[in-house]
């Protein structure tokens, strides 16, 4: 595992693990594959949440002395650091910043910031869910039955306002480089009502999630290896490098430069890949 600053690990960077692509009519709701953490995986004594705009569901397959069984982390304007160690083995499923609504059929803005117990957001339907999966033998079964309920819940909830949809597809093809008064001209909506709308549908009002649109440009400008911070700060839109350090430290709780030197040379050998 990954550790930070502090000897705070980042929950992001557990393995090894075991991956599983989703169902193709779940795939634009999905920000990744499924991940399946196995025992082997070091559990550490606490961890960090980097900022985020997916909202995450685990399933136990063991269970802990913290946390719920089966649970949501919705939407983080910040990072969190949590305290104790992940469940020895679990199923995280990462939706896209636009598929918690549709899924979860809740307000987002609900959830922003929030670790809750599925079954307080689903029903006997969330709990049902962590005993199937963990009830299965093997990690290609239990995607599938991962695949089953989300492809039902897709049929049943609320719908994504065109609107909010066009705005986040804006804000990504723009880097997060829009104002909210321009996106909501371009959307048609006053100011007032994109920010209630956008903020229930995604769980972040646009001004956030344009910050964090920018700062995931970011990390994946680290994959290509250590940057120079100045010229990338400048780059990606940023006002100066400092700037950029501001945003590191508020949206991952370290520097720049402790971040990329904590993490660790990975490829996709390093995870098992299982069909789904």
């Amino acid at each position: 595992m990954t550790t930070r600053a502090g000897g705070v690990p980042n929950e992001q960077e557990r393995w090894p693990r075991v991956v599983g692509a989703p169902h193709p009519g779940l795939r634009p709701l999905l920000a990744c594959q499924y991940a399946g953490f196995t025992e082997a995986t070091e559990p550490g004594g606490g961890f960090v949440l980097p900022a985020t705009t997916s909202v995450v569901l685990v399933l136990k397959m063991e269970e802990s002395a913290l946390r719920p069984p089966q649970f949501v982390n919705g939407v983080h304007g910040v990072y969190a650091q949590v305290d104790g160690p992940c469940a020895p083995s679990y199923v995280e499923i990462r939706l896209a910043p636009l598929a918690g609504y549709p899924l979860l059929g809740l307000p987002m803005d609900e959830l922003a910031g929030q670790l809750v117990d599925l079954s307080d957001v689903l029903g006997h339907d969330g709990r049902r869910l962590g005993d199937l999966v963990r009830d299965t033998s093997d990690w290609a079964a239990r995607f599938r039955v991962i695949d089953q309920f989300l492809l039902r819940r897709l049929n049943h909830g609320p719908r994504v306002s065109p609107e909010v949809a066009f705005a986040w597809s804006r804000l990504v093809a723009t880097g997060g480089a829009m104002s909210v008064r321009r996106l909501a001209g371009e959307t048609g909506w006053s100011h007032k009502h994109l920010i209630t709308r956008f903020r229930q549908q995604v769980g972040v009002p646009p001004k956030r999630a344009a910050r964090l649109v920018r700062f995931d440009r970011v990390l994946r400008r680290l994959d290509d290896g250590p940057p120079e911070w100045a010229q990338l700060a400048t780059a990606l839109g940023y006002a100066d490098q400092a700037h950029l350090v501001r945003e590191f430290r508020e949206f991952t709780g370290t520097s720049p430069g402790a971040f990329l030197a904590a993490r660790q040379p990975r490829s996709a050998h390093d995870d098992v890949a299982v069909g789904s």
